[in-house]
């Protein structure tokens, strides 16, 4: 990629930004070194990598990397086996903790794999995953560096255990020293300068006065400014401050050996240690990239390599966001070459601008402010004549300085160039320059060439009107305000706007009368189709803003509908949920009632003086269960309509609301009222809780009444002992048993079998705890050995 371009579309201005997000300074090289890739795959790859980088920062937040320094050096030394200093080795050691750092980040970053261990911790699975997987904390290394080294002055005292012992000594003799010297001191006072102990070149002294040199014995190390002062080491203290020296000495080979040690530990890791570098650097660039795509608020474009454009709402990345305005443009599809126009400030340059920077930007990995999914292309090469570039040390005038621009990229563009001119032509005869722009452009487009160019000329308008491929584009200008509201609208040639502009400031509508006068009548006439255009096209927009409300407020009041259904609809559900519970306890109510009533029968079929308290009973169960059945009518409504005319004396009719079937036994009344058989019973049901069936499958129990006034009930003899429920749900199951226990209990059979099958238990266990409430049951038993064992429930009657 040629540098010029990247120079004349601030690419380096992006570097900068880019720059200052990196933590390392290695970091950094790698912004400042980075350039525009021309390799599809490697641009896709760099682009997810930025992308996988976002992501995890929104996930975790940022990933700092302050703390890497350059240690290249450092590493080279142990390379060739040398010992590193105290700063260096600490260096290393900030460089396992970054190390450390990074690679916990992802230890619970969830990029798509599930959790795969009790604690939760996740794996990053994308394009990042190498890198992080790369990195060796070297914990056990770095623990001993931090054993060894406090600070960039200090060695441990337990580095070793002759470090220990020699610091040990050292404290000892000091301490006898000072001893010795303040002994000195309280002795010598006169002679001294003052009563202090001091230091020179390495050794203890006191200040003596000038005038006692010759009464105080010992060595003289140094002397005050003004000679008045004398600095002595005792002789009483030689012998100490010489083992002081020593060990002084010892002290600093002993910390040499640690520091050899240390710098051995390191080296047998160098390799580990120079990919931890290497992938912190890289991750360090990468997060920077990612950074810059979320301060910018950027996207990830989508690439290709026919040459096509779609930017999306695209905001200049060095523009202030607020005060951008956002474009929409295009490029490679239905025309190749796109021709700007309108006035001056309004916006054609930083179009063209954001076009170009947004395709380097693109091409070096970076995301682009701009709305998600826009496309741009791979090109090998981008072009850029824009500015004033004229040079005086050249000598060349701005058209000429231009040309030379101009004439370089007719050599060198070919069908995967992005060429971007800015004012073409300008700078010399507007005829003769309308002319070339014209042959550069049709030289372009001839061979292929993804074009984008800014003029002020009408010839060049027309030329893209009556060429196929080209198209023209204006950058839209408010007469009304004189300012341009900067945006780009593709498909309508710009207009100058000169007569309006200068009307508004005052210019004399005589003098501004005179010049359109002035103008031929071809000009004059383009001039006023591009003005209808512009007219037409603002009435347009501002219908299509209209529909764009009226559509919003549709949406809106469709929303409130669908929720609105929804409550009626879970409220409905809920209405029908409850009523069926109401139905279930009103029906296990008349259902117990019944039972018992039965039993008293049972009893009374055997005492012939209980005749009229049967009766009363039956009366009083009657009672009950048209009561029932009125409650159910109004809990309950069958989805078919039923007409009195369908129910005839000996129908067979099921009732829904007990779940069971009987016959007609009369005509409707006036309210739709008819009375139903079932087995001993006989109720007035409402024809609405009535389905019409085929034939009777209850057991209608038939009673005689004997000559001696009891009452017999005689035995079915259709009624199986057996029931199989295999197959079905719970709800049905237990709905077929009731029924088929109530006609088995009224034809006096003992016992019974209920046949559920092993399955998940769960039909066993619902059948055994609803024979649990019926109190007509005596017992009931998992089936024995040849019985049918835990797939039958054997039930006996009371």
């Amino acid at each position: 990629m040629n540098k010029k371009a990247l120079k004349t579309l601030e690419f380096d201005k992006i570097i900068d930004k880019l720059k200052d997000l990196a933590n390392t300074p290695l970091g950094k090289e790698l912004c400042t070194d980075l350039l525009p890739c021309t390799d599809l795959s490697e641009i896709k790859h760099n682009l997810t990598e930025t992308s996988d980088a976002l992501s995890m920062i929104f996930k975790k937040g940022p990933l700092s990397f302050s703390g890497v320094r350059d240690v290249r050096s450092s590493l080279m030394r142990l390379d060739v086996g040398s010992v590193l200093s105290i700063e260096e080795i600490l260096s290393i050691s900030s460089l396992l903790n970054v190390t450390l750092r990074v690679k916990s980040f992802t230890r619970k970053e969830n990029l798509g794999n599930s959790v795969h261990n009790e604690e939760e911790e996740y794996t990053a699975t994308n394009s990042l995953t190498g890198y992080f997987d790369a990195l060796e904390p070297l914990s056990n290394i770095n623990n001993e560096i931090k054993h060894c080294i406090i600070s960039q002055e200090e060695i441990a005292d337990d580095a070793s255990t002759a470090l220990r012992q020699i610091r040990k000594n050292i404290k000892n003799t000091n301490n006898k020293v000072h001893d010795q010297l303040n002994s000195i001191v309280n002795s010598s006072r006169t002679m001294l300068q003052d009563a202090l102990i001091t230091m020179r070149n390495g050794r203890y002294c006191l200040p003596v006065k000038a005038e006692y040199r010759s009464s105080f014995k010992g060595m003289i190390h140094d002397q005050s400014t003004t000679g008045s002062t004398l600095f002595i080491e005792p002789m009483a203290i030689v012998k100490l401050n010489n083992e002081l020296r020593e060990l002084s000495l010892k002290e600093q080979d002993e910390i040499e050996r640690i520091l050899a040690e240390l710098s051995n530990l390191i080296g047998e890791h160098l390799e580990e240690l120079k990919i931890n570098l290497e992938v912190l650097t890289k991750l360090d660039f990468i997060f920077a990239k990612a950074s810059l795509s979320r301060q910018m608020r950027g996207s990830l474009p989508d690439f290709n390599e026919e040459g096509i454009i779609d930017i999306k709402k695209g905001r200049h990345p060095l523009i202030d966001p607020k005060k951008a305005v956002p474009i929409d443009i295009r490029l490679g599809e239905e025309f190749d070459l796109l021709m700007i126009t309108g006035p001056n400030t309004g916006g054609k340059t930083v179009s063209l601008k954001t076009v170009g920077l947004f395709t380097l930007m693109g091409q070096a990995g970076l995301h682009i402010p701009a709305f998600d999914h826009s496309r741009l292309s791979v090109f090998e090469e981008v072009f850029a004549d824009i500015g004033d570039e004229q040079s005086i040390e050249q000598s060349l005038s701005t058209f000429s300085s231009h040309m030379k621009n101009e004439i370089r990229i007719i050599e060198n563009a070919n069908n995967r160039s992005l060429c971007l001119f800015d004012e073409l032509g300008a700078g010399t005869d507007p005829v003769e320059g309308a002319a070339l722009a014209m042959a550069i452009l049709t030289h372009l487009h001839t061979i292929g060439a993804k074009t984008i160019a800014t003029t002020h000329y009408s010839e060049l308008k027309l030329y893209a009107l009556s060429t196929p491929g080209v198209e023209n584009a204006c950058c839209e200008f408010d007469v009304e305000t004189l300012r341009p509201t900067y945006r780009l609208l593709i498909g309508i040639p710009g207009k100058s706007n000169a007569f309006a502009i200068s009307s508004k400031l005052g210019l004399p509508d005589y003098i501004i009368e005179d010049a359109k006068a002035r103008i031929d009548s071809d000009s004059q006439s383009f001039e006023d189709i591009i003005a209808d255009l512009e007219s037409s096209r603002v009435t347009i927009e501002k219908e299509q803003a209209e529909i764009a409300v009226y559509k919003a407020e549709i949406e809106e009041l469709k929303k409130k509908l669908t929720i609105k259904n929804e409550k009626i609809d879970a409220a409905k559900e809920k209405i029908l949920r409850e009523a069926n519970e109401k139905a279930r306890e009103i029906l296990q109510e008349a259902k117990d009632f019944a039972d018992e009533s039965i039993r008293k029968y049972n009893k009374w079929s055997k005492q012939s003086n209980l005749q009229k308290d049967m009766e009363e009973e039956r009366a009083a169960l009657r009672n009950k269960l048209n009561k029932t059945d009125s409650k159910l009518v109004q809990k309950t409504k069958t989805n078919k309509k039923n007409r009195p005319q369908d129910f005839k004396p000996g129908e067979s009719v099921h009732v829904i609301s007990l779940n069971v079937n009987g016959t007609v036994g009369s005509v409707p009344n006036s309210k739709g009222e008819v009375y139903v058989q079932m087995g001993i019973l006989r109720s007035l049901i409402n024809i609405h809780d009535l389905e019409l069936i085929d034939e009777p499958d209850t057991v209608t129990p038939k009673f005689s009444k004997t000559g001696s006034g009891k009452i017999k009930m005689s035995k079915s003899l259709s009624v199986s002992p057996e029931l199989n429920i295999i197959g079905k749900t719970v709800d049905e199951g237990i709905a077929i048993m009731d029924k088929y226990l109530d006609d088995a209990y009224l034809s006096h059979i003992p016992q019974v079998t209920i046949i559920h099958g092993r399955g998940t238990g769960a039909l066993r266990n619902a059948v055994q705890q609803h024979l649990k409430k019926l109190s007509y049951i005596k017992s009931y038993r998992i089936g024995g050995f040849g019985e049918g064992d835990h797939g039958v429930t054997i039930v006996e009657f009371k």
